[in-house]
């Protein structure tokens, strides 16, 4: 039998690891987002495989533990890994911080390097609210181009869509995320 979005939360509590092998080529692109989006900030962008390995075998161990649907099973496949990437966060938010101590070195003495850094922060959450007005697919497509850096092609294939739907969607948010940013601008400067 085949592992289906029917039937995969029941053979994964049975520890069928086609199963697991199901939630991954399901759920990777939703949790690379997850995990990038968390870790992007330190700039330790190779960290984002290892986080998300760590989630899907945090999955694997606490199955028995999930109560519910594929729908549900979303839900709860994300929390793991907003949690286990905010863990890794820390952690190496603390170890960056003890390095800067032992060096010596005070990065936040230099006002332009704390006033670059507000800025680059207020761009940044800038983009991710008007990133959230886009439809959910735009978004996805977004978050899979821009922030996990893959290929139109392998888009496509991810959401089961065309690369030219794909391509399309990309030129159509574009425009609108220059629309909605612009608009914002002029807003906050008049």
């Amino acid at each position: 039998m085949r592992v289906s979005e029917k039937n995969f939360v029941k053979r994964l509590k049975k520890q069928d690891e086609a199963a697991l092998e199901y939630v991954i080529d399901t759920y990777m692109p939703f949790i690379k987002a997850i995990v990038y989006k968390v870790l992007q900030p330190l700039g330790k962008v190779d960290l984002v495989e290892e986080c998300v390995s760590d989630v899907f075998l945090s999955v694997w161990q606490n199955t028995m533990q999930f109560k519910g649907d594929a729908i549900e099973f979303k839900k709860w496949i994300g929390m793991i890994a907003k949690y286990k990437a905010i863990d890794q966060y820390r952690i190496l938010e603390r170890q960056q911080a003890r390095e800067q101590a032992l060096d010596g070195t005070d990065n936040l003495a230099s006002g332009n390097l704390i006033q670059d850094q507000v800025l680059q922060r207020e761009e940044r959450n800038e983009l991710l609210f008007e990133l959230s007005k886009l439809e959910t697919v735009d978004r996805d497509i977004f978050t899979m181009k821009y922030f996990l850096e893959m290929a139109n092609g392998e888009i496509a294939d991810a959401l089961f869509i065309s690369k030219a739907a794909v391509d399309n969607r990309l030129y159509r948010g574009k425009r609108k995320l220059a629309y909605s940013l612009t608009k914002s601008l002029e807003e906050r400067w008049t």
